[in-house]
């Protein structure tokens, strides 16, 4: 057994639950959905033929049910990588930490992490309404170098991504994680293009938006959507996706991040119905999962 894990490093509530989703172990399944709003949770629950589980803390809102016999947990992790940081560690202490002994279990788990999210496009042909697998993610927010990582990177890709836009020296390093290829295929169809997403740590200046303030770097956008290596190129703009990958690599789970675009930052377009788009997105997510095995 190994060494016990501080209770200043490992916090539970007075329940045993974990601290920040304030969830036991039982109350999650291998299959995890993530969104970022915590109202998309119940429209995905919503779908489940059953719900045995409904608990909130914060902005984390889980649910837990099943469709058909298959069983499904969908969380809500807030905005950015600093709340993914919260829910992957967290999602992996449920699993592979014992709570009494404060001790990781000798036998590991592993969790199926599947993002539903919302993103922009900073492709002109990518039209909105689109659903977009991120293949690859590139991380500018700095999350993925607190952790020994270089092994789950994609080093060759992201020192292009420096050189090409003439990368700020000032600004974090990009990091660059591919999903699981194996739990993308199970998700894939011709309904599903594949993409590189760019995850970005803020939604106005690190996304190129400007209001009152001026941005660091105005053509920043326009570089990125002219990045080419090796027939990639990056493809949309979002907020948790590299995070996710991430963390998921280096904690031995499988991820996949399910997008559906609603912007399209180069042609200035927006989808007439976001809401009824995000919905298809969720069921026909939903649909895949439900037929793996």
């Amino acid at each position: 057994m190994g060494n016990s894990i501080a209770d200043s490093e490992l916090i539970l509530n007075a329940d045993g639950s974990i601290y920040h989703l304030n969830i036991l172990s039982e109350d999650i399944s291998p299959t995890i959905i993530t969104v970022g709003d915590p109202d998309r949770v119940a429209h995905v629950s919503k779908h489940f033929d059953r719900i045995e589980i409904k608990k909130q803390k914060r902005e984390f809102v889980t649910h837990t049910g099943y469709i058909g016999k298959k069983r499904i947990t969908v969380i809500s992790t807030g905005i950015g990588t600093d709340n993914i940081d919260i829910v992957l560690n967290e999602l992996d202490a449920l699993v592979n930490i014992d709570f009494k002994t404060k001790t990781v279990k000798q036998k590991l788990r592993s969790l199926d992490i599947v993002r539903i999210g919302t993103t922009g496009s900073i492709q002109p042909e990518i039209q909105v309404d689109t659903f977009l697998m991120s293949e690859y993610a590139v991380g500018f927010d700095s999350l993925l170098h607190f952790y020994k990582s270089r092994h789950v990177q994609q080093q060759e890709i992201q020192q292009e991504i420096i050189k090409q836009t003439n990368w700020n020296k000032d600004k974090s390093v990009p990091y660059v994680v591919k999903y699981d290829e194996g739990l993308g295929k199970k998700l894939l169809s011709k309904k599903v293009q594949l993409g590189f997403t760019a995850t970005n740590v803020g939604f106005y200046g690190p996304q190129s938006r400007k209001l009152r303030l001026d941005t660091q770097d105005p053509s920043l956008n326009n570089k990125l959507a002219a990045f080419k290596f090796k027939g990639l190129k990056i493809t949309n703009l979002e907020m948790e996706t590299a995070g996710i990958y991430g963390l998921s690599k280096l904690l031995g789970h499988k991820a996949v991040s399910m997008n559906c675009i609603l912007a399209n930052r180069a042609n200035g377009t927006f989808s007439k119905n976001p809401e009824a788009a995000t919905e298809k997105l969720i069921q026909y997510t939903l649909d895949k999962i439900a037929s793996i095995q």
